[in-house]
């Protein structure tokens, strides 16, 4: 017996700077696991939703290997703010504001995100 993937009518949307952008179905986030997808214009982007049910999006690439793995990392908070850390050197990123926890020279782009 093989069970369907649960599937709604929401789809997560990221905003660029041209407008909206689908990404995926709402039914493909897991609560605290990260999925990565790849913008029109070739860049890549680690899609969050939390416990609580937020959605949070930043660039998959960490800016510290160059290699685009945030999508991976482990999600946590840190003084009630939600972060992802890197699985190479587990730098923290802020996922609502793209900053990094630990070195605040460096960033990455937050995205607006909504389900619709």
């Amino acid at each position: 017996m093989t069970l369907a993937l649960e599937t709604t009518d929401l789809k997560v949307r990221l905003r660029l700077d041209d407008g909206w952008f689908t990404v995926c179905d709402l039914s493909t986030l897991i609560p605290g696991r990260g999925v990565a997808a790849l913008l029109p214009d070739g860049r890549q982007v680690a899609v969050f939703a939390d416990r609580a049910g937020r959605l949070h999006a930043i660039d998959n690439r960490d800016p510290f290997t160059g290699a685009a793995v945030l999508s991976r990392g482990l999600t946590g908070t840190h003084q009630g703010r939600p972060f992802v850390a890197s699985p190479l050197l587990k730098q923290r990123f802020d996922l609502e504001s793209g900053r990094c926890l630990d070195d605040e020279t460096v960033r990455v782009t937050a995205y607006e995100v909504e389900a619709a």
